[in-house]
């Protein structure tokens, strides 16, 4: 089946399975792959969590989504490996039924977990290509997220499944040169790893909206994602009162859910900044484009750790498609693609160089209009309507 072309030249239409451990249409790397591959003429088939007011079966712009009854919870580790192990049992159930009749080209398996590459078995057996889509390197996260060392038996543990993972699929895919570096170091053959990038979806964050400002009374700062400590909200919040003397009607505009909810607003109100700090909660991605047309700076306040060193936010290219300035950590996966003439860097988890940086953005607009300018081009050359095509390729040729 490999490269097969009709003929009139043109590849044949292939049969996909995507199989995310995530809610659909909701996440937005899915979502954008899925479609790509539709729009191509393509068919996909995505299996995926399900939540108690979404149907188990639809057709969302063209993907078959099938749905299996089992909904994140957030939790420790026991949970995630509880939720882990149940998905990829009906997983599995449900590719192998279902490959008896739609014989599969291609079953595209997203991570987190790598392994769940295994409920592509039955049509690797019989001749589908697999491909795992690495979107975030497991051990690192996991590094991360619970505080672990390197030699623990966890890590060491996602260390090997990592291997048999990639070893397991025929194509793998990751987001950035960084992850792409840190897999072949740990043994990923250069040829089988592929960089497809999380840039936005287009149609929603429009690519060429012109560099511009708020235009109102007052600054608004924004900051969207997970709301995690990682993710440097704390930092955030200890610039404001550094800030506030400097800049009037400075505003912090706050997006999306997490653990670190309860103890951010907790935080928020201990430092007397419920008047300045606005939080929205959890919104779509449509709305998230509207609040950064209103915003003059979007703040990425990342605390360093080993998987915020390697990683490149999507969020930099979601600011830069609507022409406005990011303030960014300076770490590895950012710095392969963009420097202090492309977007503005703080020092991560100080607070004090944060907010030298949104004065830097805020006292010279002249140069930020510059830096946003030069950021853009950065993003032209990895817009969406770019990277599908990689995807398509390699669906394509396999």
């Amino acid at each position: 089946m490999t490269g097969e072309r009709t003929s009139g030249g043109e590849a044949r239409p292939r049969r996909v399975c995507a199989v995310v451990f995530s809610y659909y249409p909701a996440d937005p790397r899915p979502r954008r792959e899925a479609e790509a591959l539709i729009g191509a003429g393509h068919e996909v088939d995505l299996i995926c969590l399900r939540d108690s007011e979404e149907s188990p079966r639809e057709t969302v712009n063209g993907v078959r989504v099938f749905r299996v009854p089992i909904e994140r919870k957030r939790g420790g580790k026991i949970r995630y490996l509880w939720e882990y192990a149940l998905f990829i049992l009906m997983s599995f159930f449900l590719v192998s039924t279902r490959f008896v009749t739609r014989r599969y080209d291609i079953i595209h398996v997203h991570n987190m977990p790598d392994i769940l590459v295994v409920c592509a078995l039955v049509p690797k057996l019989f001749g589908a290509q697999v491909f795992l889509d690495l979107h975030d390197p497991m051990p690192e996260m996991f590094m991360t997220k619970y505080d672990l060392a390197r030699e623990s038996k966890v890590v060491r543990i996602l260390l090997v499944l990592e291997r048999f993972s990639i070893g397991f699929a025929n194509v793998a895919i990751t987001p950035n040169e960084a992850f792409r570096r840190l897999f072949i170091s740990r043994g990923c053959p250069p040829d089988k790893m592929h960089i497809i990038m999380n840039t936005p979806d287009p149609s929603i964050f429009e690519a060429d909206a012109e560099v511009s400002s708020a235009n109102g009374d007052g600054f608004v700062m924004m900051y969207h994602g997970t709301v995690v400590e990682r993710h440097g909200l704390g930092t955030a919040l200890d610039a404001m009162p550094l800030l506030q003397n400097d800049i009037d009607g400075l505003a912090f505009e706050v997006f999306g859910d997490g653990d670190y909810v309860p103890r951010f607003l907790e935080r928020r109100s201990d430092m007397q900044l419920d008047n300045s700090v606005e939080y929205h909660g959890k919104v779509s991605l449509e709305h998230i484009a509207g609040a950064i047309e209103r915003a003059d700076v979007g703040l990425i306040p990342n605390l360093r750790s080993v998987f915020t060193e390697i990683n490149l936010p999507t969020r930099i290219f979601e600011y830069l498609s609507k022409g406005k300035p990011s303030i960014v950590p300076r770490t590895e996966g950012i710095l392969d693609y963009f420097d202090e003439e492309t977007i503005f860097f703080f020092e991560p988890g100080d607070a004090e160089s944060l907010a030298d940086a949104v004065r830097r953005v805020r006292d010279d607009p002249d140069h930020t209009a510059k830096v946003v300018e030069k950021g853009r081009e950065i993003y032209k050359q990895h817009h969406w309507s770019v990277e599908k095509l990689v995807l398509i390729d390699l669906v394509e040729t396999s």
